[in-house]
């Protein structure tokens, strides 16, 4: 067994902290094993500059609030102390005595584990010992150019995916959780997995987007190790992982950030710069070295502790405008009199720099509403950095196109094809995500209009666009499999609808086009230059068709979809192709209207040979009979 070290808090620790350049803090400040002269406990550290005293209250000392006096250790306002005999699993708070004498019962800001809600004490927890079996994924990640690979993610809420027969209050267990989600994605082909809500967080119907403890997977769901097992079982098959992350805003609850030590020292003490009036959350201070340092290091405690692969951050618009959500009056303009908050942007200049310049096979996402320019380009430039930004705009045209009713589709024909337009300008994740099936926005098939059976074929055509447009992809889960109601934190998917018919078929499309998209390169090796994409006719509003071809780097194998948003069958429809006479021949892949997916059973022809007839500027085209509200893919 390897010997416990002492643990120690520096005059470098401090200082470098205080720059917000120390990248390993989070195995200083907190709680954590040691041993002082040949006597093993635990060593607790804390930042809380403006504290008159904190002490130490816990499960080992009977909260008794005097028991446990820590030390100031130096000017930035770091307190320490060793206590002897504490073990882990032992619950803590600090006891810090603001400078007007209130009394504050603080969480520990580093804590690796937490009590179970609606407890809010700290644990003390062990991180090491557990046995990784992924060293060839972490070899192998940095090495990777996640550009020009396949990436389709499921964006997945542990604590409604599935819900316990027997567990506490539904939950499933980390590790019981692994094993049901390493099947279905294993099963389906996902490339990645999204966890919402693993940060640590007191309400579960905010989703885990207020959060109190960055550095603790929510006990909700097991211990820390538990997690690591799951992150683990995720490798071993494959799938990476990417955690929603949330740097623009933390809880207010008592026991956590918010003014921590009687002051405001994570988030910015002017309430118009340091508090969302809409969402009733604290913004953090972007301008403060500890608090960057803070939120920096928590990224690399994600990758190194729990080998994460990427963070999705989380309201990126928010913290990039100093006047989001706020009226006249409620905001403060930058030093230049606009709206920008430069503090913010050099936030994330600094996070990219570091987290994706040390590890360049993580990845960082940002959920961006807005047109701010060159979110996703090099870091060290004027990019903030991002690997992926969500192309949100993409994703409001497409539900808007596909709720309507297919008599006014030819009215919205180019709703459907602006994102081309824009295509260059940033590394995009196309994303159906948790937001667009809540709050009476329906479900991705009722969204869809007409009768039952047209609802599923408009969703199996509409997925097919989002598959074959360029772009990486996400899809919330429930969704690939038809869930009908409105998803809820508070129940399990309906699982129960994979006895239908529609819904089986749903699936079994959904995962022929995971298949189909990681077996083609074409369909993810160019994805943010025309030169992997082509319109074969855009313009064909009055049959509201759309048809493309999708080619990789090498020219082989390229994909042509062809899809028809009516319930019209288009009888002889002609369909321009670069083809050449060499090749010229179609072969089907996929059609959306086959009976095993649910359809009503039109057959395509299985091989069909380009004609030499010109049709919008091509000088080759193809004749198919196109069933009603149907995909058709082709590869050339």
């Amino acid at each position: 067994m390897e010997k416990v070290k002492k643990v120690f808090i520096s005059e470098a620790d401090q200082y470098l902290f205080s720059q917000g350049t120390h990248y390993d803090i989070y195995k200083k400040l907190g709680a954590h094993v040691s041993c002082e002269d040949g006597e093993e406990g635990v060593y607790f550290g804390v930042w809380a500059p403006n504290a008159r005293q904190v002490n130490v209250i816990g499960s080992f000392n009977g909260w008794d609030e005097e028991a446990a006096p820590m030390k100031k250790l130096g000017p930035v306002g770091i307190w320490g102390l060793f206590l002897p005999g504490v073990e882990p699993g032992a619950m803590y708070k600090f006891l810090i005595t603001a400078q007007d004498g209130r009394k504050l019962y603080k969480a520990d800001p580093f804590a690796n584990h937490a009590e179970y809600r609606p407890g809010t004490a700290s644990i003390v927890t062990d991180l090491e010992g557990f046995q990784w079996e992924d060293d060839a994924w972490m070899e192998a990640r940095d090495k990777k150019d996640v550009y020009k690979l396949p990436m389709a993610i499921y964006e997945c809420h542990v604590g409604s995916f599935m819900k316990h027969p027997d567990g506490k209050e539904g939950f499933y267990n980390y590790r019981e959780f692994a094993d049901r989600l390493v099947e279905y994605l294993k099963d389906m082909k996902y490339t990645h997995v999204e966890l919402m809500g693993i940060l640590e967080h007191p309400f579960d119907g905010s989703w885990g987007y207020q959060v109190t403890g960055y550095y603790a997977p929510t006990a909700r769901y097991g211990m820390p190790k538990d997690f690591m097992y799951l992150m683990n079982e995720l490798h071993k098959i494959g799938v990476g992982v990417i955690l929603d992350w949330v740097p623009a805003h933390f809880a207010r609850d008592a026991h956590g950030l918010a003014e921590f030590d009687g002051n405001c020292i994570f988030e910015h003490p002017d309430p118009r710069l340091g508090e969302h009036p809409d969402w009733g959350t604290k913004i953090f201070n972007y301008g403060k070295s500890e608090v960057k340092g803070f939120l920096i290091a928590n990224v690399l405690y994600w990758l190194r502790e729990f080998h994460v692969d990427g963070i999705r951050v989380d309201a990126v618009a928010s913290m990039l405008y100093l006047d989001y959500g706020k009226q006249d009056g409620q905001w403060v303009p930058n030093k230049f009199g606009g709206h920008e908050n430069l503090e913010a942007i050099e936030f994330f200049k600094h996070l990219n720099s570091v987290v994706r310049g040390t590890y360049p096979g993580f990845i960082t996402v940002a959920e961006e509403s807005t047109a701010w320019p060159d979110v996703t380009g090099p870091i060290g430039g004027d990019s903030l950095g991002f690997t992926f930004k969500w192309n949100m705009g993409w994703m409001h045209d497409f539900c808007e196109y596909m709720k309507l009713d297919p008599i006014f589709r030819k009215g919205n024909h180019h709703a459907m094809t602006f994102a081309m337009s824009y295509n260059e300008s940033e590394k995009y994740i196309l994303p159906l995500s948790h937001d667009e099936v809540v709050h009476l926005k329906c479900s991705m098939v009722n969204k869809m209009p007409g009768f039952e059976k047209d609802k599923y074929a408009n969703l199996r055509t509409a997925y097919a666009y989002m598959f074959g447009h360029s772009g990486k992809k996400l899809l919330f889960m429930g969704q690939d499999f038809g869930q009908e109601r409105e998803w809820s934190e508070e129940r399990e998917l309906d699982w129960f609808l994979l006895g239908e018919k529609k819904n089986a078929g749903l699936k079994a499309f959904v995962k022929e086009l995971l298949t189909l998209y990681r077996k083609y390169p074409a369909l993810y090796e160019v994805d943010h230059s025309w030169e992997g994409f082509q319109w074969m006719n855009a313009n064909d509003g009055e049959n509201s068709v759309y048809s493309f071809v999708r080619k990789s780097s090498t020219g082989k194998n390229s994909l042509l979809f062809v899809l028809n948003m009516t319930p019209v069958k288009r009888e002889g429809y002609r369909v321009p192709v670069s083809a050449t006479p060499r090749r010229k021949k179609f072969k089907l892949l996929l059609n959306s209207d086959e009976e095993r997916f649910g359809g009503w059973g039109n057959e395509i022809e299985s091989l069909i040979t380009a004609q030499k007839e010109p049709c919008q500027g091509q000088d080759y085209s193809i004749v198919l009979d196109l069933p009603p509200y149907a995909s058709a893919v082709f590869v050339f």
